[in-house]
Formats: structure tokens, C-alpha cells, sequence
């Protein structure tokens, strides 16, 4: 096979077969995500407006209060008036949200604004998701989401980037480009994806239109709570890991070189270890993802130097690529068709809800009983997580494929 072939080849294995609305979908995430950079930057944007640090806390608490409440809200448009619609009018209220929290006068109004933006922030991304797995049929899946995965990473690397840079020439050009780029993501939406996929009628067996349906599925249910422990551990790099920097009297530069190696393994990475793991059972490879994310969190312990920092972020980012290989793509197989929204959205909540519980864990454990043992819990939870994941293989997989009974009437018989 010459070169050429062998490219090809290559491409159409990582990148082929997948429908336009899902690439409509792709472009419109990555122009979103270079976009989003409010949120990375609050904290120094409420200093420049004088608020304390007491204060900032109870503002952070808020924003990832209302993101609690989005992905729920979010879920439930995704399946009450269609995917497409939800994922336009989350796009479209978020520059409201935006808007408030710049316009904010005082701490009461900042905080208020927060709970709003995180709310409309967080609405367009189960429906983004409950469209793509209508519309990727279950072979492909995990190709989808990884590259959704993939070019969030690509989108948040460039924004970064251009983050700092804007900063310092004003904060209310992060507040525009991200406005802008949310109208930019429904525009893309509007234009590239004319009118909403039929959406299938609710049967029985879900119960309605609300949460119940989820809150029914043991399955689910056990996945989203070993999800949990998981994300939870992983989310340690943004809130235990900078402690851990300025502990060993670092510059606050290292945490920022590490979130660049982050990023770069996982642009490089992603779509080569698809090629590679994208046959294997998809609850397996979850697996070792939150083995790899515990044994690397929990190996920030043993580093000092900026250099053994970055090792350590090699083995938990090996664990992000692969997790972004199937995550979002068992929970589209676990779903019934009419319930995808509300799937997504209790897996996004989940998210969230770590988003929450890191940073009380990170902070607490760090000021009494010492990071020691936070590195060794995270190592614990992590493998414990892996090895609960793998319990629940035979029974996703009798879900995703159940078995079917050949009844053969014979001449006997008859």
C-alpha cells in the first residue's frame, strides 16, 4: 500500500462515516469552546472589580450552582421540543448571562448573574450530545464522541492561549468573543441543521417526560455514580494540583504549562488511540481510564519538581484520552431513544456535580489531615472506580445487545 493509501486509509478509519449534522455539531463546539474564556478568568476578573476573596468564593459557588441546575433543564428541552431547539436557545441566552454578570454593580448582583450564566451556559450540551446520538448510529459512536471530545480539547487549547492576551487589554473582550461565539455555534446550528430530527414517541416503559425514567434505571444509576468517584478524581488537576504547586513554592507558571501539556497530549493523542482501542468493550476501556486518572492524580504526591509535575500529568491525560473514547458514547447506548436528552443531561449533572464536591475536598483535606492523604485517596478511589466499572460490563453489554432466541417451528412440532 503506498503512502497516499496508507493516509487515507488511516483518515477514513478516524474520520469517516459520520453524518453532516454531527460535523455541524463538531464546528459549532470548537468555535464555542476558543471562545469560552469568562469563566477560566473569573477569579481575576472580580479582582480587578475590587471583590474580596470571601466574596469571590460565594460567587464561584453560585456559577457552579446554576450548572447543576442547566444540564437537568437542558436534558428536558433536548426531549420535550427537540435537540436542535434546545441547543439554540442555550446558545442564545448564554450572551444574556454574559451580559448580566459584566453589567453587575455590587457582590449581590455578581452573584445572582453567575447562578444565571451557569445555568444557560450548561443547557446546550446534553441536547448537543441527545443529537448526535440520534443521529451516529451505535457502531460509530464512540468515534463521535471522541472527536467531540477531541475538538473540545483543540478549542480550549486556543482559547488558553488568546486568553491571557485579551485579558490584558480588557476584560470586557472576553465577555464579547464569548458572546459572540455562542451566537456563532447557533447560527451554525440554524443554517447547517434546517429543522429538528423526529423525535420518538414516549413509550411506557419511560414513564412521561420527566427525570423518573432515569432515576428507574438501576444501570444508569450505578454508572453515574461510579462516574462520580471518577470525575471527581480528575477534577483534582484544577483544584488539588495548583495547591500542590504553590506548596512546593513553585510560580504559578507550572500549573499553567500543565494545562498546555494537557491539552497538546490530548490533541495528539485522541485521534490515534481511537485506531487503537475503538474495537475493544467499551465499559473495559472506561475501566482503565479511571485506573490511569487515579494511579496519575495520586502520583502529584510524589513530585516536587516542575518537571516530575508534567510526568505525572503524561499518565492522567493518557487516562482523559481514553475516557473520552467512550463516556459519552455508553451513555447513548444505555438510553432509550426518547429519553437521550435527559440521559445526557443526568450525565452532564454528574459533571457538574464533581465540579462542586473537588474543590471542598481538595481545600479540606489539604488544611487538616495533609495532601498525603488526598494523593493516596485519589489513588484508592480511582482503582476502586476501575474495578466497579468492570462489574457492570456483562450488564451493559446486555443492554446495548440483548440476546435474541430463535424460535424454530418443525414439521414435528406442528
Amino acid at each position: 500500500m503506498s503512502a497516499a493509501a496508507s493516509l487515507r486509509a488511516g483518515f477514513e478509519k478516524n474520520f469517516g462515516g459520520l453524518p453532516r449534522p454531527f460535523w455541524i455539531v463538531f464546528a459549532g463546539m470548537i468555535a464555542n469552546r476558543i471562545g469560552t474564556m469568562v469563566v477560566p478568568f473569573l477569579v481575576f476578573y472580580l479582582a480587578s472589580r475590587g471583590i474580596t476573596t470571601e466574596q469571590t468564593g460565594v460567587i464561584v459557588i453560585a456559577l457552579g450552582t446554576g450548572g447543576i441546575f442547566g444540564p437537568v433543564l437542558g436534558g428536558l428541552l433536548a426531549d420535550r421540543i427537540g435537540r436542535r431547539s434546545a441547543v439554540i436557545i442555550g446558545l442564545v441566552a448564554t450572551p444574556a448571562g454574559l451580559g448580566a454578570l459584566l453589567a453587575a454593580p455590587g457582590f449581590v448582583t455578581l452573584a445572582a448573574s453567575a447562578t444565571l450564566l451557569g445555568l444557560m451556559s450548561s443547557i446546550y450540551r446534553p441536547a448537543a450530545s441527545a443529537l448526535v446520538s440520534d443521529v451516529v448510529g451505535a457502531g460509530l459512536r464512540g468515534k463521535a464522541f471522541s472527536l467531540l471530545h477531541w475538538g473540545f480539547n483543540i478549542g480550549t487549547a486556543v482559547a488558553s492561549v488568546a486568553a491571557g492576551y485579551l485579558a490584558g487589554r480588557g476584560f470586557w473582550l472576553l465577555f464579547l468573543l464569548d458572546g459572540l461565539t455562542c451566537l456563532v455555534y447557533a447560527g451554525i446550528v440554524v443554517l447547517g441543521i434546517p429543522k429538528d430530527l423526529p423525535r420518538p414517541e414516549v413509550s411506557k416503559a419511560t414513564g412521561g417526560m420527566g427525570y423518573g425514567v432515569v432515576f428507574r434505571d438501576r444501570l444508569m444509576l450505578a454508572h453515574m455514580s461510579l462516574s462520580l468517584l471518577g470525575i471527581t478524581v480528575y477534577t483534582m488537576t484544577e483544584f488539588a494540583l495548583p495547591l500542590a504547586i504553590e506548596k512546593d513554592g513553585l510560580s504559578p507558571a507550572v500549573f499553567g504549562f500543565v494545562g498546555v501539556a494537557n491539552a497538546v497530549i490530548v490533541v495528539a493523542l485522541q485521534p490515534v488511540v481511537y485506531g487503537r482501542l475503538g474495537g475493544l468493550p467499551r465499559v473495559k476501556v472506561l475501566a482503565a481510564s479511571w485506573a490511569l486518572i487515579g494511579v496519575g492524580v495520586a502520583s502529584t504526591g510524589l513530585a516536587n519538581q516542575a518537571w516530575q509535575y508534567v510526568l505525572t500529568v503524561v499518565v492522567w491525560s493518557v487516562g482523559e484520552v481514553v475516557n473520552g473514547l467512550v463516556a459519552g458514547a455508553i451513555v447513548a447506548d444505555l438510553a432509550p431513544p426518547e429519553a437521550r436528552g435527559r440521559y445526557q443531561g443526568a450525565i452532564t449533572w454528574v459533571w457538574s456535580a464533581a465540579r462542586l464536591i473537588a474543590p471542598a475536598t481538595a481545600v479540606g483535606l489539604f488544611t487538616t489531615v495533609g495532601p498525603g492523604t488526598l494523593w493516596g485517596g485519589c489513588a484508592v478511589v480511582g482503582l476502586l472506580t476501575a474495578a466497579l466499572t468492570l462489574r457492570l460490563n456483562s450488564a451493559v453489554e446486555q443492554r446495548v445487545n440483548p440476546p435474541h432466541v430463535d424460535i424454530k417451528v418443525t414439521e414435528k412440532a406442528l
